[in-house]
């Protein structure tokens, strides 16, 4: 009988993530809690500079839900902690508590990914970094207790194992550092976030809700994104908060495990899921304008945020003859579009609606070629996608403005232009 799958799904909608937040959800699942903890206490005999340690897992209300909630309360002097001394006291833990290997690499790329991520923005070597606020045992708590908690619950294991999470709101509003007042979200979340898969946006409040080490955390699980619950029975839910409190924000990350019977997750993780955009539709009718200014329109549409306009004939109710308008943009110009479409076409109403879409991956690449003894510039798109198996071209194509200003050089037809320049197609595809 094939065994089930198990499905771990990391809901951020409503709390962002940091460290002792997800750490805080996932004790619930395993069988012994309070073991991580004590032995996450012994950091105090490993990272110099801790005087007092104590962490415990307590339960809070909010919103009328019990929620996890890690207490910890420390005392530490950290002004002279480096990147090494935070990645030899890591490695140092692991001689005392064995994890798996796969843990303990997991435990090591976050770390690294912290430092990495300051090093970029300060513009400094790694060896020389000092991490400040993340260079207190906390980060080394987080980093730890995650990678042990998810080694319990076999999390490395992908054979067996699916984890999603969805989009994740990052705050926004000012955050005081040691390096001074910083917008949110701070720069080496940004860093981590940038060479990540993962989906964010901005808000909705005024304040920090995705941390460095939580986005490291999350992003070195290299998720799937999904906005909603994947079907799955869910076996248990959990519930945690960070030690932020918010008037009118819950600040609750969901964690939700379970399993697919079907075992079946070909189209989830399907390499195209990793160019999945949402984008904007944008609709109206118009019966009553003419061809100009229909022209008119798109030439005007030409200098906006969109992605294409398109206009169909059609006939009207009242067998007028009459046009359909389609715009298609990202979500974010969805107002500012419409009210250019309600300005330029007079129409009284704009449909629009939010939908997915598989946009692959594309670049140009610039050759040079002689056309009647004079040397040509020529753009070429190249479409591909990357998967497992590498990097696939699916298209060369030369770019028409190019080939249509050659032949208003040359007087040449762009037929006979787009002959020649085809043969740099197989060059391309050779050193693709």
């Amino acid at each position: 009988m094939k065994n089930k799958m198990r499905i771990l799904y990391i809901d951020l909608q409503n709390s962002g993530i940091s460290g002792d937040m997800f750490l805080a959800a996932l004790l619930e699942l395993v069988p012994e809690p309070n073991k991580i903890l004590n032995d996450l206490e012994k950091l105090k005999n490993i990272l110099p500079g801790v005087s007092k340690l104590e962490i415990k897992l307590i339960k809070t209300e909010i919103t009328g839900i019990q929620v996890n909630k890690l207490k910890i309360e420390i005392k530490e002097t950290k002004d002279h902690r480096t990147a090494t001394i935070l990645q030899k006291s890591l490695n140092d833990f692991w001689v005392k508590f064995q994890i798996s290997d796969a843990a303990k690499d997991y435990a090591n790329k976050v770390l690294n990914s912290l430092i990495l991520a300051e090093s970029e923005v300060h513009g400094e070597l790694t060896k020389n970094i000092h991490l400040h606020e993340l260079s207190s045992v906390d980060t080394l708590i987080d980093i730890i207790g995650v990678a042990t908690a998810l080694d319990k619950i076999n999390a490395f294991n992908n054979k067996d194992l699916r984890i999603f999470c969805s989009k994740i709101p990052l705050g926004s509003g000012t955050i005081n550092t040691k390096h001074g007042v910083l917008a949110i979200p701070a720069p080496a979340t940004l860093k981590i976030l940038e060479k990540s898969n993962l989906i964010t946006c901005g808000g909705p409040i005024e304040s920090e809700l995705t941390t460095p080490t939580g986005a490291a955390l999350l992003a070195n699980l290299e998720p799937q994104v999904l906005q909603h619950l994947p079907d799955m029975k869910i076996l248990k839910i959990n519930y945690s908060t960070g030690q932020k409190i918010f008037e009118n924000f819950p600040n609750i990350l969901r964690l939700f495990y379970g399993e697919d019977k079907k075992s079946d997750f070909s189209n989830l993780t399907h390499s195209l899921q990793n160019y999945v955009e949402q984008v904007a539709i944008l609709e109206t009718d118009v019966d009553d304008i003419s061809g100009e200014i229909l022209g008119n329109f798109i030439s005007m549409f030409e200098n906006e945020e969109i992605l294409d306009v398109q206009i169909f004939p059609s006939i009207t109710k009242k067998n007028r003859p009459g046009h359909i308008i389609k715009v298609l943009c990202y979500p974010e110009y969805t107002f500012k579009l419409i009210k250019r479409m309600i300005e330029e076409l007079g129409t009284l109403g704009v449909r629009f609606n939010i939908i997915n879409r598989v946009c692959i991956n594309r670049r140009i690449e610039r050759k040079s070629i002689d056309v009647n003894e004079k040397t040509f510039e020529i753009n070429y798109k190249i479409s591909f996608i990357e998967s497992e198996k590498g990097m696939e071209m699916i298209n060369i194509k030369p770019e028409y403005e190019d080939l249509k200003k050659i032949s208003e050089e040359t007087g040449m037809t762009v037929k006979k232009i787009q002959l020649l320049v085809n043969s740099k197609i197989k060059q391309i595809y050779d050193n693709f």
